[in-house]
Formats: C-alpha cells, sequence, structure tokens
C-alpha cells in the first residue's frame, strides 16, 4: 500500500523540522483542556517554538528519512511535537515549566517522551536537566558582569587615588587659609 501525496508531503515537512531543530520536545496528552492547550500553545508560541499534534507513523517515517534513530520506541499513544530552530533548551524549558505551573506532574494530562538536541535522541531525565538551565541571555549577562566587575573595582580604586589626593590638597588649603 502506497503512502499518498499529502502524506508524503506532511513526512517531507516533519523531516525538515526534525533536521532544522536545535530542541525537539515529543509529549502525550491525554485530556488536557482547551484552555490549558491553548495556554501552552500561547506559550510555547512567546518563546519561537512551535508545536503541533502528529501522527506516530508519519514521525517514525520521518524520522527514519532523517537518520534519527531511538525515537521509534517513544511513538505511542497521543503525541504532539514541539521544536525550535533557534535555541534548543526552549521546548524543554516551556514544557517542563508549564506541567510544573499547573500541577500535571503526577496526572499524567501533558507528560514528556522524549527530547532531542541538536540531532541526539535524549530522555526524560536529560530534558528535566536541559529545562533547569539558565538560558542562553542569562548566561550572556552572567558572563558579561563577571566580566564587568573587576573593571568597576580597578575604576573604583582609581576614583579614590584622586578622591584622596582632593582631600590632602583640601586639608592643606584648609591648614594655609588658617594660618
Amino acid at each position: 500500500m502506497g503512502v499518498s501525496e499529502k502524506k508524503q508531503a506532511i513526512v517531507a515537512e516533519l523531516k525538515e523540522q526534525l533536521a532544522s531543530a536545535k530542541g525537539v520536545v515529543l509529549t502525550g496528552y491525554k485530556g488536557l483542556t482547551v484552555a490549558q492547550d491553548t495556554e501552552l500553545r500561547r506559550e510555547l508560541r512567546e518563546a519561537g517554538v512551535s508545536y503541533h499534534v502528529v501522527k506516530n507513523t508519519m514521525l517514525r517515517l520521518a524520522a527514519k528519512e532523517a537518520g534519527v534513530e531511538g525515537l521509534d520506541e517513544h511513538l505511542e499513544g497521543t503525541t504532539a511535537f514541539a521544536f525550535s530552530t533557534e535555541d534548543a533548551v526552549a521546548p524543554a524549558k516551556v514544557i517542563c515549566g508549564f506541567i510544573k505551573k499547573n500541577k500535571l506532574e503526577d496526572t499524567e494530562v501533558l507528560t514528556v517522551k522524549a527530547g532531542m538536541v541538536e540531532g541526539k535522541v535524549i530522555g526524560l531525565d536529560d530534558i528535566k536537566a536541559l529545562a533547569s538551565l539558565p538560558s542562553r541571555e542569562e548566561l550572556i549577562a552572567k558572563l558579561l558582569g563577571s566580566m564587568n566587575a573587576p573593571i568597576s573595582n580597578t575604576v573604583n580604586v582609581l576614583q579614590g587615588v584622586i578622591r584622596n589626593a582632593v582631600y590632602v590638597l583640601d586639608a592643606v588649603r584648609a591648614q594655609k587659609e588658617s594660618a
């Protein structure tokens, strides 16, 4: 039985998304309300993450064509596909944050199945570790702050020397005026 052209187009699009994605998270959703789904999609969109429901067979074919191994065992039940071509951490951070914020850890309404970073399939523990990392912007800010600290200290020391010289000159002036 052949695959229709429409399905081939979907598989090709999924293959392209898998190949270009820096970060991917596969989720299972059972009983997620429309309001929760809408909120999750909004948060993902704001973070620059694409999110859509996929058929397991289509994703399995796309992964095989893209040369991604290790996803097959996670493709059972309902599957949604979140990916980002810009930030490898964003999908994991938003989804894990959403699960925690809405207290969905134990209810299995929204579950993380597996993920992929830079073409390598990772498990649930790795996704949670990835989600706990600071964002790229936070890391850059910390680096710049630590680079700026020695410069600020040097400026303060130099200002102290100048300030002390002014105090000494002022004291000398005051002494000569009183004498």
